[in-house]
């Protein structure tokens, strides 16, 4: 499995194609679970967590044939980023 370390810092974009910035990596305080904190850099740029294991998963190509991305979010382009980052 991917460690989200390399991560951490960085925009990513959703197989589905909006782009979130990865925060951290956090810890359920009830169940120990391992959650990713991002934020979405679009609409109202809410912030969410997600079970590290689905975060960090390969998108089904049996359901989603047609996705040529490996990753459910998948680091992109530092070109890119480093412009979305200047907004």
């Amino acid at each position: 499995m991917r460690d989200i370390s390399s991560l951490k810092g960085k925009v990513v974009r959703h197989f589905k194609g909006n782009l979130y910035l990865v925060l951290d990596e956090v810890t359920h305080s009830e169940s120990g679970e391992k959650l990713i904190l991002y934020k979405a850099l679009y609409g109202d740029f809410g912030m969410y967590v997600r079970p590290s294991n689905m975060f960090l998963s390969r998108v089904d190509k049996n359901k989603y044939p047609e996705v040529l991305q490996e990753y459910r979010f998948q680091e992109i382009n530092g070109d890119l980023e480093k412009k979305i980052r200047e907004i």
